[in-house]
Formats: structure tokens, C-alpha cells, sequence
């Protein structure tokens, strides 16, 4: 295989893919892609979620870490390839999950608490009720909350026996999951490679955006050691080989998966927006190379970075419960037996049945940001079926997007004529019909539907060469579906007005 180096001086193309490893909230993946951005195969596992208390959500960082073992043989297994035909690998994860590991044995000194966790939300109350409030949005641009991973590492140094202590002493070391990942792949305890891109610190209230560094004032703030902290890098850079998975790869690159997600839906251009539905759902609107202010309940954060060259920002809107809604019905309620089914389920009725679903699970992101909420079903009569419920749930999702996008479009220099979507759920046709309805715009979603693994690979394979530029990457965008609105007005009108009053019931109902 060719190393790093010689991929970014030219010459002929002689390895055949460039792999992603999308390490999301519920599974990880591999995925490999080809120079015309294609998908030539993937392997995926899912991780167990466990939830020791209520509003808890926690993942064991070695069970991800094993998945990630197997992921990429399986997909090098499956497309007939070996290791070296890998040009590099990119790495895209879960944002604002938090871990805390050994330096010397790799053990987690806890499970990963995850970005849906409310368990700090004392401390953020704390936090937003003290001096320091105002110098958390002034330097990362955020204000405190339970959503980012700061507050989560200081739940960890203060709850696990001896934490403190050991972080202070460069015992111990924290990341996000890329971080966690690259570590592990590049040695462990041997050597690994301690970094995290500039996209995942900047969603940690520990990262100065402006300057792309830690901020002593913020680790001040909720007396962070800077010692257990990893080194920010750019998101398109080699950052290290690899030692496991695959032996002998550059790590090209890492992202947070929303921004990778904008940068495999390529939206490299000041104004272009990507709408991500998962396991939560997120909206982001590319804002050029200066630096957004929070409004309307949305969040300033960097887009990405390649290179030396200026970062570019974006500002963001996060719903917490969409693809999970889906897997709540399926699993907890027992209603369906695989995600799919439930697009099959909702079409067997010809509306909700005056059901609505407001899924407040963790609280309304934006841009509500409304912590204390809980999730909520009204209107039930007996007349309701399991197929309202359905319709219900994918609906719910459909609001949602309607609430962040009403958001944005009050703060963007120009309103969204188009919806570019990716993720699984766009695979649900009524779903996405569905959200061009209550939007009133058409929906389109590119050939690729997984943008996140795309925009993680776009990342590594530029840092070696084995794409050019941006405009190369920009031409291999093309569209596989398109949905036109067709909800009467007066119609989209009264069940707006329903949700809303649906989503009031929700609040205050954490004491």
C-alpha cells in the first residue's frame, strides 16, 4: 500500500477504496467507498444500550471498541478486498458521549455516558446560575447544558472514587468516541495517539471556537486538568497509522457525525444546509468562515477544517428523539418487530386518529431547550390503533423538523428553498413525504443515502490524495429521490396548532 506521503504527491491510483467507521449512538459500521463515492460495501454491529436510571444513558466503550475490530475485516471480507487496497480510514462518532480511560491498561474507568444523558443537569442549573455563564457562550459559543461533554466528565471526576486525582496526574485520559477509537487504533498503550478534531471539541464547552484551543478559563470553570485532555486537530489531516484493524492505514481524518454529515451531503458553500435523520435528527446551515452567535435555540459550532487552512462554522439545530422514537415503539412497546415495518404499519390508516406524540424523552432540544419536559401521548381515544400510533410517532418526527426549521429560517440570510436529507429514516417514504408536507418545500436525498460514513471518508481520502479538491467531491453528489409538498394549507395549519399544544403539556415535569 502507499503511504500517506506518496498518496498527497499524485501518481497513478492504485488502491481502490477509502474506509469510513461511523460509530453512531446504536451501532458501529465500516463502510468502504470508491472514487466516484459510492458505497461498495459495509458490515455493521450493534452495541447494547443500558439504562441504570431513569433519564441515564450509558455505553460500554470495549464493547464499541470490539465491533470496531470486526467491522472492517467484514467489510474488506465482503467487497473481496484486503487492507491493502485502503487508502486511508476517516472516523466519524456520536457526538458529546463522553469517556473517561487508563492510560496505561485502556480499562474505561466507567461506562460512556452518552449525548442523550440527563444526569448533569444539577450541575448545568449550577453552572447557569453562576458567574461563569455568559463566559461559556462568549469563548465556545455554547451555554451550558446537559447535551455537550463537559458536564459529563466533571459528573465522572467528582462520582468515580479517585478520578480527580488521577486526571491531575496525567493517569487517566478523556475523549470523545473518535478520540477513544483512534487511541485504541493506533496502539492503545502502546504509543496510541491521543487527538480529537476540531468539530467534536468544539461540542465539549472546553474549546475557545474562535481559536480552536482549550480555553484555561473554561477548564477553570469546572476545574478541568488540562493533562487528560487530547490534542485538537483539523478534520482533514493524518493523524496517525493505524497498529489494529487495519495495520499499516493513515487515519485521514475525523468528524463529529453531523459534520460529516454536511460535508458528504457537500454542502461546502455559505448557505447550504443538510437535515441528518438518526437516531436523534439534526439541521445544520454552513455560515462561511465567520463565526455564528447563538439564537432562536440554535448552536454555533464548526462546520470542519482542512488543513491549515480557516475553519469554516455552521449553526446547528439538534432534535434528541427521532430514529430512537422508532426503536422505542419497536422495542419497548413491542408494536413492530423491525424499524421498517412501521412505515408499512402507519400507511394502514389514513391519518393519526387525533394522536399525537411528543417525544420528550430527555427534554426538547431545540429550539425549545426545554430540559425538564417528558415525553407525552394525547388525544387517545378508543378509537386509536396501533396504526395511528405509527403514523403518530413518524409524525412527530415530521413536526420537529418543522419547529428547527422555522427556526433557522429566521436567522438565515436566506430562506430554504430546498431540504437536503440523509440518514436511514429517509428511507421511510411517508415519513420524508410527510416532512415536505408540514415544510412546504421539496425534500431531496442523494444517491448516498448515508452522508455521515461519506463525509468521514471525504475527509480521509482528501488528506492522501485520493480525492483532489472539494469540487471533485461536490460532482459526485447526485440526487436518488425528491418529494413534492401536497398538504393543503389550512390543513397543515390546524395540526400544527394540535402539536403545539401537545408539546405545552410536556414541561416542568421534572421535580
Amino acid at each position: 500500500m502507499r503511504s500517506a506521503s506518496s498518496w498527497r504527491t499524485g501518481g497513478d491510483v492504485a488502491v481502490k477504496v477509502v474506509a469510513a467507521i461511523d460509530q453512531g449512538t446504536t451501532s458501529t459500521r465500516c463502510v468502504l467507498f470508491d472514487h466516484a463515492g459510492r458505497m461498495v460495501s459495509v458490515a455493521q454491529h450493534e452495541h447494547r444500550q443500558h439504562y441504570p436510571q431513569p433519564g441515564w444513558v450509558e455505553h460500554d466503550a470495549l464493547e464499541i471498541w470490539r465491533n470496531v475490530e470486526r467491522v472492517v475485516p467484514e467489510a474488506l471480507r465482503s467487497a473481496g478486498l484486503a487492507v491493502a487496497d485502503v487508502a486511508a480510514i476517516g472516523i466519524a462518532n456520536q457526538r458529546e458521549t463522553a469517556v473517561v480511560w487508563d492510560r496505561r491498561t485502556g480499562e474505561p474507568a466507567h461506562p460512556a455516558i452518552t449525548w442523550q444523558d440527563t444526569r448533569t443537569a444539577p450541575l448545568v442549573a449550577e453552572l447557569n446560575a453562576g458567574p461563569t455563564a455568559a463566559l461559556f457562550e462568549e469563548v465556545c459559543g455554547l451555554s451550558p447544558a446537559g447535551y455537550f461533554a463537559a458536564p459529563r466528565l466533571r459528573w465522572l471526576l467528582d462520582r468515580v472514587p479517585g478520578l480527580q486525582e488521577r486526571a491531575e496526574a496525567g493517569d487517566v485520559l478523556f475523549g470523545t468516541m473518535e478520540s477513544w477509537l483512534i487511541w485504541k487504533l493506533t496502539g492503545g498503550p502502546i504509543g496510541g495517539v491521543h487527538v480529537t478534531d476540531v468539530t467534536n471539541a468544539s461540542r465539549t464547552m472546553l474549546m475557545d471556537i474562535d481559536r480552536l484551543a482549550w480555553d484555561d478559563r473554561l477548564l477553570a470553570a469546572l476545574d478541568i486538568p488540562r493533562a487528560l485532555l487530547p490534542e485538537i486537530r483539523p478534520n482533514v489531516a493524518v493523524y496517525a497509522e493505524c497498529t489494529a484493524a487495519a495495520p499499516g492505514v493513515p487515519i485521514g481524518g475525523a468528524f463529529g457525525d453531523q459534520q460529516a454529515a454536511l460535508f458528504g451531503q457537500t454542502c461546502f458553500a455559505e448557505g447550504e444546509a443538510k437535515f441528518t435523520y438518526g437516531t436523534g435528527s439534526f439541521l445544520l446551515l454552513n455560515t462561511g468562515t465567520q463565526r455564528p452567535t447563538p439564537s432562536n435555540g440554535l448552536l454555533p459550532t464548526v462546520a470542519y477544517a482542512i488543513g491549515e487552512e480557516a475553519p469554516t462554522y455552521a449553526v446547528e439545530g439538534s432534535i434528541a428523539m427521532t430514529g430512537s422514537l422508532v426503536q422505542w415503539f419497536r422495542d419497548s412497546l413491542e408494536m413492530i418487530r423491525s424499524a421498517p415495518e412501521i412505515e408499512t404499519l402507519a400507511r394502514s390508516v389514513a391519518d393519526n386518529g387525533g394522536c399525537y406524540i411528543v417525544p420528550a424523552f430527555s427534554g426538547l432540544y431545540a429550539p425549545r431547550w426545554q430540559p425538564d419536559a417528558r415525553g407525552i401521548i394525547v388525544g387517545l381515544t378508543s378509537f386509536v390503533t396501533k396504526g395511528h400510533l405509527a403514523r403518530a410517532v413518524l409524525e412527530a418526527t415530521g413536526w420537529q423538523t418543522a419547529e428547527v426549521v422555522d427556526a433557522m429560517t429566521a436567522v438565515a440570510p436566506v430562506p430554504i428553498q430546498r431540504l437536503k436529507v440523509d440518514g436511514g429514516m429517509t428511507a421511510n417514504h411517508l415519513l420524508m413525504q410527510f416532512v415536505a408536507d408540514v415544510l412546504d418545500v421539496p425534500v431531496e436525498r442523494p444517491l448516498v443515502l448515508e452522508s455521515v460514513s461519506l463525509g468521514a471518508a471525504y475527509a480521509a481520502g482528501l488528506a492522501v490524495g485520493y480525492w483532489p479538491d472539494l469540487e471533485v467531491l461536490r460532482n459526485n453528489w447526485h440526487r436518488a429521490a425528491r418529494w413534492e409538498p401536497a398538504m393543503p394549507d389550512d390543513l397543515r395549519r390546524r395540526e400544527r396548532e394540535n402539536w403545539e399544544r401537545a408539546v405545552e403539556r410536556t414541561y416542568d415535569w421534572v421535580r
